[in-house]
């Protein structure tokens, strides 16, 4: 990180729409160190989410051993490769849009470097009644994913790990009860932030009742690019 910039004042100047409206998943990192205060001020944002009953369930373990992120880096990458195949296939047709393959550039580089990756950040929370709280997991990374935003950090989500997670969750330590639910890999970002494509609000607004777009089959569309 080039400087030394009052880290308690850094990203605290971010208008808050703008913030949410530029977030996107950035997933070419570099491997320079991220400060451990800035990964407590990301994760202290995630402490804000809304939780019910106000229990906050949350834990957050901030992997940064090299070893570590190799083993973590080495499960994931045949997960993934099996994953994203079918939409590589997708991506040789002509009418296969570019920025579906730029996301899978993108989604394969993080995969193919995630052992380089200064953080790995997984947010977990303890079980109700047998299930993760999602309802409040993921505000939790949500509000880490502005707060990278806001000091300039960048982050993607994943749940990927889930396809392990069980070795994973005892490999961090977390007692029973607690699993991981979400892994955020944090780095300086090689590219930058920017609004992402999104379709019209006005297409996904509805005001009473629903009301179908012409030609709209009222199912989900395949976005699947990684």
């Amino acid at each position: 990180m080039p400087g030394d910039p009052d880290l308690e004042a850094l990203g605290e100047e971010v208008p808050l729409l703008e913030g949410i409206r530029t977030t996107r998943a950035i997933r070419r990192l570099k491997s320079d160190p991220v400060p451990r205060e800035l990964i407590r001020k990301v994760c202290e944002a995630g402490t804000f989410a809304p939780s019910g009953g106000n229990r906050q369930p949350w834990h957050f373990v901030a992997v940064t051993d090299p070893e570590f992120r190799g083993w973590i880096a080495d499960r994931y990458r045949p997960i993934f490769r099996d994953y994203i195949a079918p939409g590589v296939e997708r991506a040789k047709s002509p009418d296969f849009p570019e920025s579906g393959r730029r996301m899978q550039r993108a989604a394969i580089h993080l995969a193919d470097h995630l052992h380089e990756v200064p953080v790995l950040l997984f947010v977990a929370g303890w079980l109700r009644r047998g299930e993760p709280q999602l309802q409040a997991l993921m505000p939790a990374a949500q509000n880490i994913l502005l707060a990278c935003r806001a000091v300039g950090l960048g982050v993607s989500l994943t749940t990927l790990h889930l396809s392990f997670g069980r070795e994973v969750d005892d490999r961090l330590g977390l007692p029973d009860g607690v699993r991981s639910c979400a892994m955020l890999p944090i780095g300086w970002p090689l590219g930058r932030y920017g609004r992402p494509p999104r379709r019209s609000v006005d297409t996904c607004l509805h005001f009473d009742r629903y009301e179908a777009a012409d030609g709209a089959s009222g199912e989900e569309e395949d976005r699947d690019a990684g």
